[in-house]
């Protein structure tokens, strides 16, 4: 036996380790990981592996519930589309934007109805002749119902917000709210809607109607007013 196999074979000496160290393998594992990740992008593209790398979307929603009925009057002569981009910024009176602050960019678009409430014409307002051949209405002037958003065309361009408002949406149940543009968006529907001529077209609209109903009764001379029915 010579002096290097006794070293080789003294007791209490470790055995050399040949592997790699520990960075190598978090490395190889991160590697492995992205591989894998960028095959399903790629897999997911050819016929047969979308079931497996793709999502599935569950709709665990309960049963519509009626709360109440009421009985409506209006008719509902007009219609109008609108749209509305909203720049929303809400700023700390001393900290900087990047630590407490929200810019909101915001594409609304919602409809406005316009329509005469025939419920409030009352017998005073009906006016019919002796032969029955002429008849005058006197009518309220159209109104404007509320604005109504619609969510599959209303989408958020763009949310810039601050450090804090960034940690506070971590602890929030409704976090990146957007009930404020929702709400600002449909206030300035209704303000543009106020300055277009629908309530013009509604009841225009709505002397069309009731002279066509009431010549197919019978009726020759149809007149409608719209004011102050006194109701």
């Amino acid at each position: 036996m010579t002096l290097t196999d006794a070293a080789q074979r003294r007791p209490g000496k470790p055995p050399r380790r040949t592997g790699l160290p520990g960075w190598a393998k978090v490395a190889g594992v991160l590697a492995v990981v992205v591989a894998l990740l960028f095959a399903g992008t790629r897999l997911s593209l050819l016929p047969g592996f979308d079931d497996f790398f793709g999502e599935e979307t569950h709709d665990r929603s309960g049963p519509a519930l009626l709360k109440s009925i009421q009985d409506m009057s209006r008719y509902e002569a007009a219609s109008g589309n609108f749209q509305v981009v909203v720049d929303l910024e809400k700023d700390a009176k001393v900290l900087p934007d990047a630590v407490r602050g929200t810019r909101t960019l915001f594409v609304g678009a919602g409809t406005v109805g316009a329509y005469v409430d025939l419920g409030k014409v009352g017998e005073g307002q009906v006016t019919v002749n002796e032969d029955r051949t002429a008849a005058t209405l006197r009518l309220p002037h159209a109104r404007l119902g509320k604005p109504a958003l619609d969510p599959d065309r209303s989408y958020a361009v763009s949310k810039e917000r601050g450090l804090l408002d960034r940690l506070g949406d971590l602890f929030s149940d409704n976090p990146a709210d957007e009930r404020a543009v929702n709400r600002l968006a449909a206030r300035h529907i209704g303000e543009a809607a106020e300055e277009s001529e629908l309530t013009a077209r509604a009841e225009k609209n709505t002397t069309s109607m009731l002279q066509g109903l009431l010549h197919s009764l019978g009726f020759k001379d149809v007149t409608v007013h719209y004011g102050d029915t006194g109701r």
